[in-house]
């Protein structure tokens, strides 16, 4: 997803969730990607199957699709009562009566009896929830036993298997006609955790970064973290989760990063466009405060204590572009936007090429980095020409070479010298890797890293098509240094010298990156889809059909990519959808790794030594 950083930010001060899914395409790549975020964060969740008054809708199947897909112990809580055009309510298995949403907006709940003929199924379908729920609650099961069930022993067992994240209630219903929808609410309030139930944590700043856990207690120093920035018809927006403490209106904060102090002029809450002022925010509310200087993640104190708290996970960005202002006045401007931009959002980068001088833009895809161009033109008056995007290849070694490497520079006093040997080899995982097994002294102690500083420095760009270096272990074993004319300076020299005379020896190669990618389409089209895929050097995974639909799994170089969006619209008739995301670097095939050093080689392959 090209703005998966929304989802991030959202569910990294969230305490739970709804995971929404379409009661006629189920489980879709878009539902695993925000399954595996929430997980990511720890966020227990409810489940709601929407649209279920379209036609093809099958709640059962889709609950089977997030048991057997997503892996959650996923229990039906409701039944519906008619499906597609005769979908009319739902019968809830808690209380066995049938609730009905009647009114212009499904705002008047009419409870009645089970209709007789699915009185049967509802007692069994209550017999399996109980049969799942019972798992997490002793006092239940005896209950169960005994035939002496009550609803509250039930929400108990249900929200105990819910903050344990082992179980996932399901509610069904229709959104856009408000049927289902109370019943979720009362969900959200009965079964999700309140902001006292949750586990946060920090880390002391004032205390090496020690581990700190933070209590949801207003009485506490105040501890926030700022995961949204906005520009809106308020002016500039701040949105804040309180962690610990409360924050007023007129009292000061300071960000932990910057050690800024601010003042909180206005507070806010905000209900979608609409905003309502506070005087105060107690610990487990999302407010908003205008006119603070800061960026996306960072932490808000007051003064009595030095706390930070993890940001959201941020993925890299995986593809660029160049950006050139048509004239001076939009080279301002444009200057102002990117900035904004950054401090906005963390997978939007931005930076100026040291070689071609260029503006590049960095971000998840097409169509993020579109809407950033598009915005700039809209908001900041910035009209700007856009380059090809660049992907962000690497370079890596594929075999083991040593090194045997002098630096010597004589000048009118005190030299350089310093001699480095060794070996580098390729590593399967991380980047960078610096094992220092030099013995008796043959290169100072305090050497040592300036070696490695030389090697990180030259691995910054490789010598085949100029992109910086990965999967590298450097091995250091012997050297000689001179007592007068050796330094800090001169074996990091002699390190970046190494490595630039080792790096051939080891045969470097080109890696691209592989995007994870998950097509959705209607069962006609599946040769169209495949063709699509395999005429970009992709890998197919694996296909699966089911009720008229097909979902193809593969990986694609993202050099492939671009353009990908219009012709699998073409090909399909508008009627498939796509997902990627970053999967891992391999290594390109020969012709194109040829091609590659074609395009960028011949302005990588000349370096200059110090």
């Amino acid at each position: 997803m090209d703005f998966t950083i929304e989802v991030e930010r959202s569910l990294r001060v969230l305490d739970g969730a709804v995971l929404v899914l379409c009661g006629v395409a189920g489980v879709q790549s878009q539902s695993m990607t925000v399954d595996r975020q929430m997980r990511r964060y720890k966020v227990p969740r409810l489940a709601f199957i929407n649209k279920l008054d379209r036609s093809g809708a099958n709640p059962q199947r889709v609950t089977t699709q997030l048991c057997e897909k997503l892996k959650h112990n996923a229990v039906l809580m409701q039944l519906p009562i008619g499906l597609e055009a005769d979908h009319q309510g739902v019968v809830d298995l808690v209380t066995m009566k049938a609730l009905y949403f009647d009114g212009p907006n499904g705002e008047e709940i009419r409870e009645e009896e089970i209709p007789e003929g699915m009185r049967s199924e509802a007692e069994a379908a209550r017999e399996t929830m109980l049969d799942a729920v019972s798992l997490y609650s002793d006092e239940l099961t005896e209950a169960i036993l005994e035939e002496r069930v009550s609803e509250d022993l039930i929400h108990e067992a249900v929200r105990g298997g819910v903050l344990s994240q082992d179980l996932t209630p399901v509610f069904l219903g229709s959104a856009y006609k408000n049927k289902g929808v109370q019943p979720l609410l009362d969900a959200v309030t009965r079964y999700l955790p309140d902001p006292t139930e949750v586990e946060n944590s920090g880390v002391d700043l004032s205390n090496d970064e020690a581990p700190i856990s933070l209590a949801a207690d207003p009485n506490k120093p105040l501890v926030a973290l700022a995961f949204k920035l906005e520009d809106g018809r308020y002016g500039q927006l701040t949105y804040l989760r309180v962690y610990q403490g409360r924050i007023a209106k007129g009292s000061s904060i300071v960000n932990s990063r910057t050690r800024k102090r601010h003042k909180v002029g206005r507070l806010g809450r905000m209900h979608a466009d609409q905003m309502e002022d506070m005087d105060a925010a107690v610990a487990g509310d999302i407010v908003a405060i205008f006119g603070i200087d800061c960026a996306s993640g960072d932490t808000f104190t007051d003064e009595s204590i030095q706390v930070a708290m993890s940001s959201m996970h941020v993925p890299a960005p995986v593809i660029s572009l160049s950006v050139k202002p048509v004239d001076s006045k939009a080279q301002d401007n444009m200057g102002k936007a990117l900035g904004r931009f950054v401090r906005e959002d963390p997978t939007f980068h931005s930076g100026v090429d040291p070689e071609s001088g260029e503006t590049v833009i960095r971000g998840m895809g097409e169509l993020h980095l579109e809407v950033y161009v598009e915005r700039m033109k809209r908001e900041y008056n910035a009209e700007v020409e856009t380059g090809p995007p660049q992907v962000a290849y690497r370079e890596a070694v594929s075999q083991r070479a040593e090194f045997n490497t002098i630096h010597k520079k004589q000048t009118g006093g005190s030299g350089q010298f310093g001699r480095v040997e060794g070996y580098v080899e390729p590593m399967d995982d991380g980047d960078f890797e610096f094992l220092n097994e030099v013995r008796g002294g043959s290169v100072p102690t305090e050497y040592i890293p300036a070696v490695e500083k030389g090697f990180r420095s030259a691995m910054a760009k490789g010598r085949l098509i100029g992109f910086p270096v990965t999967g590298v272990r450097v091995v250091l074993t012997d050297g000689q240094s001179h007592s007068v004319d050796s330094s800090e300076m001169a074996f990091q020299t002699a390190g970046r010298k190494a490595f630039r005379e080792v790096y051939g020896r080891a045969k470097p190669v080109v890696l691209e990156p592989v995007m994870k990618l998950e097509v959705e389409s209607p069962n006609e089209f599946q040769g169209a889809v495949l063709k699509t895929v395999m005429q970009r050097r992709g890998i197919v995974m694996g296909t699966t059909e089911e009720d008229g639909f097909c979902r193809l799994e593969g990986e694609v170089p993202l050099a492939e990519m671009f353009g990908y969006a219009t012709d699998l619209r073409s090909c399909t008739q508008g009627k498939a959808e796509f997902t990627m995301e970053f999967a891992r670097y391999v290594r390109v095939p020969a012709d194109v790794q040829e091609a590659l050093k074609k395009e960028y080689g011949s302005s990588s392959a000349t370096d200059d030594d110090d």
